[in-house]
């Protein structure tokens, strides 16, 4: 079996979990998450791999990276990241990454994108799986009604990320 490695990281906005699996991040996420379990075990299953307290290059590039994200320095994250979901998952997850800094979608957009307008309930479960919170940034898409909706990380974390990269937040319910 396979080695995750994993390590925990104090952010801004909360308590996360990074990890690592060969040359490529596999997970970003909030430490206090209503789905950890469930997300871990797919991680795991997935990569036929267990999780094991340790670092990597990866880890510590991800952190660098997310240093710089949270100090204003960083708009765009550069590190090698490997999916753990389904196809229609991963569909989204990649649609997500294409969202630029400081930018807002709804979850009917995100559908639309995806060439399945009628999925957004779908689209809105494949975004609160995401195991790659900020690098593959689900914190960018908000409700139709321009609020904010449920959020892994909890909604001040949300408020917390877009307020970092949104200069313009008029028209999103923040708080």
């Amino acid at each position: 079996m396979e080695t995750i490695k994993i390590t925990r990281y104090q952010s801004p906005v909360g308590d996360m979990l990074i990890g690592s699996y060969g040359d490529k991040l596999c997970i970003c996420d909030w430490a206090v998450e209503k789905r950890r379990s469930t997300i871990d075990r797919r991680i795991q299953r997935h990569l036929n791999a267990k999780y094991e307290e340790g670092t990597s290059n990866v880890i510590e590039r991800a952190i660098g990276e997310l240093e710089e994200y949270f100090t204003g320095h960083r708009k765009i994250f550069d590190i090698p990241v490997v999916f753990t979901g389904s196809e229609f998952q991963c569909t989204v997850w990649k649609e997500l990454m294409k969202i630029p800094y400081g930018t807002t979608i709804s979850y009917g957009e995100l559908a639309r994108r995806i060439h399945n307008p009628k999925a957004v309930r779908a689209v809105a479960s494949a975004n609160a799986t995401n195991p790659i919170s900020i690098f593959v940034p689900c914190h960018r898409v908000i409700g139709s009604n321009h609020k904010l909706t449920g959020y892994g990380g909890g909604l001040d974390a949300k408020k917390g990320l877009l307020g970092l990269e949104c200069s313009n937040t008029e028209g999103i319910e923040l708080w």
